[in-house]
């Protein structure tokens, strides 16, 4: 499991498998700011030695050219360099991703799909080879369901998928595909030295990474318990209706008795009224 934080060296010490950082610079700095981000990264670089994978999470936020000629830039200048340059491009540039892959495809591994939401865009991306690895997350996409659909459209791709957050119902899904590889998990604490459950207090048992690994129970459903008492769950509106028996008492009142019915569909309506007759 890899970290996304500003910090990459405080996400080793916590014992991930990698670290995923910002630039702090883009397009509208010029030259001055992308030889800002080239020592930015260089600096990430040797805080955390040549062995440990490091990303760059652009999030939308560069052009095809600047992300061209950064990835050149790392390529020569970073000894290690980066495993991969993550949405560089707003989600719907499909003929961007494309392009920038076959300039630099070579160099680093590009990825992308957090903020892609059907799986109709996933297979444009598939279909015009704009990436490496895709990255839906599972809570935006319409749950697991269409999350599985994703992965094993993205499996005839031979292109991996690695769930963006999502916490444990990304667990799932990637203990379940073996073209899931890597899990990630968003460092929410201000100085990214600690490790907290991504939906914070919504679960009394959210699992947790240790030294980089997670472990799921065998419990029903997602294997997560509401948290009741922190959440002072209520209802907005109280309940009409208090048992299964209830209401099933009330959809047989309103539902008429077949025969009943056909009774008086006979009485009030003739043979031949309202519909042709052929004679």
């Amino acid at each position: 499991m890899y970290a996304t934080s500003t910090r990459p060296d405080l996400s080793q010490k916590l014992g991930f498998k990698g670290g995923k950082f910002p630039l702090p610079y883009g397009p509208a700095d010029g030259d001055a700011g992308m030889k800002a981000n080239i020592e930015h990264v260089k600096r990430m670089r040797e805080a955390v030695g040549p062995d440990f994978p490091l990303m760059i999470d652009c999030y939308m936020a560069l052009t095809v050219s600047y992300t061209v000629e950064l990835a050149r830039r790392i390529d020569r200048e970073v000894p290690g360099g980066v495993k991969w340059i993550e949405e560089f491009l707003p989600p719907d540039q499909y003929d961007g991703y494309a392009e920038v892959k076959e300039k630099v495809g070579g160099l680093v591994m590009l990825t992308t799909g957090e903020h892609e939401y059907t799986r109709w865009g996933y297979r444009l991306l598939l279909e015009k080879k704009c990436a490496d690895v895709l990255q839906p997350d599972i809570t935006w996409v319409g749950g697991l369901t269409e999350a599985r659909r994703i992965v094993a459209l993205a499996a005839s791709f031979d292109i991996p998928v690695i769930p963006h957050g999502s916490s444990v119902y990304s667990y799932h899904l990637q203990f379940a595909n073996v073209n899931c590889p890597m899990g990630e998990l968003i460092v929410l604490a201000p100085e990214a030295d600690r490790v907290w459950p991504l939906f914070g207090d919504l679960f009394t048992d959210e699992p947790m990474p240790v030294d980089g690994y997670v472990t799921l129970t065998d419990k029903p459903g997602f294997g997560v318990t509401l948290n009741k008492e922190k959440l002072n769950l209520v209802r907005p509106y109280p309940r009409t209706v208090k048992s299964f028996e209830e209401i099933q008492a009330k959809l047989d009142a309103q539902t008429p008795d077949q025969a009943a019915w056909l009774q008086k569909a006979k009485t009030h309506i003739p043979v031949g009224q309202g519909f042709p007759v052929k004679k």
